[in-house]
Parts: structure tokens; sequence; C-alpha cells
């Protein structure tokens, strides 16, 4: 069978009767806009307490829409993160984490199987437009970009804006002290590409978030007459850090603060275009981070605020994340304190659009969107399993978070150690798990370590044999 021969007959009724929507039925369907940025913190938007980086249009987003507090990503790195936001499948489904490289590299001759269905797949049962545009980093040979995967639009560059560096990255790591240092762009032999065809090497990065957007407020204003979903993923503040000359020097925290900012500011620009073309009651945008930040990049990283570790770690600086939910016509203004994860986001946008996701293959997301609309206070999701590089590491199941291996964070990957005595902590109560509370709550260490164990047989039962022998194997 091709690609999706398998998924579409398992839906072909629901395809059919979207070949009659009548265009007044399509006009309704609601948009999506998912904005995703690179190695952002918990703390680096002044709406989740940054006290010298400004962002009033992501303030005026959260004010509007909702603040999910306890937001979560499927990873604590790059590609494994983006093909579970994509998927809704934990990322060693589908053999994006990998115990030898975390992430995809130039030379990397894998990518997102062509098997898995991402949103874009999903939405296109009822023709939606669709368009990424920003970092891909699920693979850079033609047959696994976007526009293998749903996607009828592509722009953007196709992994790390740090990879074929010329010269040692350590050269950058020297230059962190200083707040405003900002590399020569030759440095980085990063293509730019549109579709499949590479436009500009290496790309411009001074200029990389202005154009993004442009791109983006371009394809709002050809599409404000069908319902389309837009995935926009900044390359930036991932280092090396470039902003644009008007926002160069602009914030107090420095280059990565300027880069923030600017982000805030495409982010004004797109909900602008929204309200400008009557589409702000029809449109769902979702705001938010692939990881947490880079610490060891010193002022050249972001702020995890009150969270443990950051980037690379399993931790919740790791892999929890700042979360906003805007649209005035579907979305409840509130602040979420309730659970819920990128994984999420395929079942909620399948749900508000009457599209399915795919029934032959086990799925990790939940819907949300009772939460968004305010029917219900309580999100369904109220567990979260922490994977990184291929190994399970800590379970949350409420308030409750034990960790049974321990990540420390080193300049790009991870020293692992695992726990000769698991941890426990009250994520609620502790945010910053400091507080082992193992010892004092025995029956609950017992009941999180056979979730772990029956979450781990479940992902090795649904894998494919290739992926189980690997994963038994490691």
């Amino acid at each position: 069978m091709g690609k999706l021969e398998h998924y579409f007959i398992a839906t072909f009724l629901v395809i059919c009767c979207s070949c009659s929507d009548t265009p007044e039925t399509k006009k309704t369907l609601p948009n999506f806009i998912v904005i995703f940025t690179d190695d952002q913190g918990y703390g680096d938007l002044s709406c989740f307490g940054h006290p010298t980086i400004k962002t009033p249009h992501l303030d005026q987003m959260a004010a509007e829409g909702q603040k999910w507090t306890q937001f979560y990503v499927a990873a604590p790195v790059c590609t494994p993160s983006r093909a579970g936001l994509l998927t809704g499948r934990y990322p060693i489904r589908n053999g994006m984490t990998s115990a030898k490289s975390g992430v995809l590299f130039p030379n990397s001759a894998g990518g997102l199987p062509q098997s898995e269905i991402t949103i874009a797949e999903v939405l296109k049962q009822k023709h939606y437009a669709t368009a990424m545009i920003g970092k891909w980093h699920l693979g850079h040979l033609p047959q696994f970009l976007p526009t293998a995967q749903g996607f009828d639009y592509y722009y953007g560059i196709p992994y790390s804006n740090d990879m074929n560096a010329v010269g040692e990255w350590k050269e950058y790591l020297k230059n962190t002290d200083d707040p405003n240092y900002q590399a020569d762009i030759t440095m980085y032999d990063v293509p730019l590409m549109e579709n499949n065809e590479i436009i500009e090497r290496p790309a411009d990065q001074r200029t990389i978030t202005h154009r993004y957007t442009e791109k983006a407020v371009s394809y709002i204003q050809a599409n404000k007459d069908q319902p389309f979903f837009l995935y926009l993923a900044h390359s930036l503040p991932h280092i090396p850090l470039f902003a644009h000359d008007d926002f160069k020097g602009k914030s107090k925290q420095g280059l990565y603060g300027d880069v923030i900012e600017e982000i805030d500011w495409s982010v004004g620009k797109i909900l602008q275009k929204l309200r400008d073309v009557n589409l702000k009651d029809n449109t769902v945008v979702v705001f938010t981070s692939d990881n947490g930040p880079w610490l060891a990049f010193k002022s050249h990283g972001g702020s995890a605020g009150p969270l443990r570790a950051g980037k690379g770690t399993t931790f919740e600086g790791g892999q929890r994340v700042p979360a906003i939910f805007w649209g005035p016509g579907i979305v409840k203004p509130a602040i979420v304190s309730e659970m819920g994860s990128t994984l999420d986001l395929i079942h909620t946008f399948a749900t508000l659009s009457g599209t399915k996701v795919p029934a032959d293959r086990k799925m990790d997301g939940y819907d949300l969107s009772s939460v968004l609309k305010g029917t219900t206070e309580v999100s369904p999701r109220s567990e979260f399993f922490y994977w990184t590089e291929a190994k399970l590491y800590a379970v949350r199941s409420g308030k409750w978070k034990l960790h049974i291996q321990q990540t420390e964070p080193i300049v790009y990957w991870n020293k692992t150690e695992p726990l000769e005595n698991p941890e426990l902590y009250n994520v609620e109560a502790d945010i910053s798990e400091k507080y082992d509370r193992a010892s004092a709550k025995p029956e609950v260490v017992t009941r999180l370590k056979q979730a772990l164990k029956d979450h781990q047989a479940d992902i090795t039962d649904a894998l494919p044999d290739n992926l189980a022998a690997k994963v038994e194997g490691e």
C-alpha cells in the first residue's frame, strides 16, 4: 500500500462526506495556527514571569485566550519533540528518538516515516490548505520534507540553525559570557528552502524571523476564504542567536531578549492579520516551545523560571513549556493549571474540524477541545511519560512525578545515571523538584513503577519489529 492508503480506507466515509461540503460549510471550519519556538524556556515571556523581556503581544494573547501552566512537549530535544507534536505519538513509536543521537543531523539518512500521519494529513480529510514555515528537522531528504508529509507549501530551514557550522561550535560557547555577541552568519552553512529547492545558502539568519513572518501573513491573506493549517516553527532562540536590526540592542536581556521580543512582534503581526481579514473568531492559534532552554550557553540560553534544569533533561525545565491558546470565537479565556501536551493537538484539532485521527495505530494524545471551549475545567490528560534518547526516564501521574533515571546536561547531550533509588516529587507543591518524597510515599512509588512498566510494555508491543528489537536491545 502507499503512504496513506491504509489510513484513508479507514476514513473513507468521512472523506466522501467532506467532498460534498458547500463553500459556506468550508468557510465555517476553523483555521489552525501553531507557532513553535526553538529552545525557549518556561520563564522567557513576561506573562510567564520574566522581569525584563517585554512580550506585549503574547501577554495580550494570553489575556484574551488561555495560558496553560502545566503543558508538556514529547521530548526535551528538537527532532522527537516535533515528531510528537505533528503525529500525537510518543516519538519512540516511530523511531524519532535514538540513543546514539538525540536529533537528526545534515548527514542523517532518515526522517519521519512516511507511514506516520501528521496533523496536516488529518486535516486534508476536509480539504484544508496546509503550510509549514520555519524549522522542520524531521528529515532533510526529499522523501522526508514537509511536502511529503501533508503540507502543500514549505519555506524554511531543514534542520537546526547551528548545523553545518564552519568551525568548532565551542568557539560560539566561548563568547556566551557576552550577552550581546552575534556571530557571523557565514559560519553556519544552513540552507533556506522553498518547497524542495534551496533558495539561499547560507540563510541570512539576521532577517529570518522577519521573512518567516512575512510568509505567514501572506499565507493567511491568500487562504482567508478556505480552511487552513499553518505550522510556523521559528528557528530561534536556538543558538546561534540573530536579531533583525530593528530589534538588536533593544532588550535589557541582551541578544537573547532581542530575539524573544522580535518573535513577540511576529506573533502580533499574525494576530493582527487575522483580525484584519475577519478570521479571529474562526481561528485557533497555539504558541509554545519545542523544549526548555539550552542552559549551557549562559546568557545566550533562556530561563526555565522556577523549574529545574533545561533542554536535554527530563526534569520539568526540559519538557514543561509555556503554552498559550488563542481564538476569541472558540477559546474561553482562562488560566489553565491542568495538564496538557503537544501530543494532544492532533486530537484537539480533529475534534474541532470534524476530522478523524488514525485508528490503525496507538495514539498518545487527548482531546482538549472541551477545556478550550470552557465546557469543562478538567483536562482529560492526567499522566505523562518522559522519554529521551530512546529511554524512559520518568512518569507523572496527577501531582506525583517519579524519576527512575536522571539526566545531567552537558553542552550537547546528556550523561545518563540510573537511580539506585527512584526519586518522587510532588510537582504541584514542589515545582522545582527539590524535595524527594519517595521514602515518605512508598505506595505512590509502587503505583508509578507499575505505570512505567505497563507503559514500557505498551510501547514495545506496539512497535514494528525492527524498532522493538532496537529498543529492547538498548
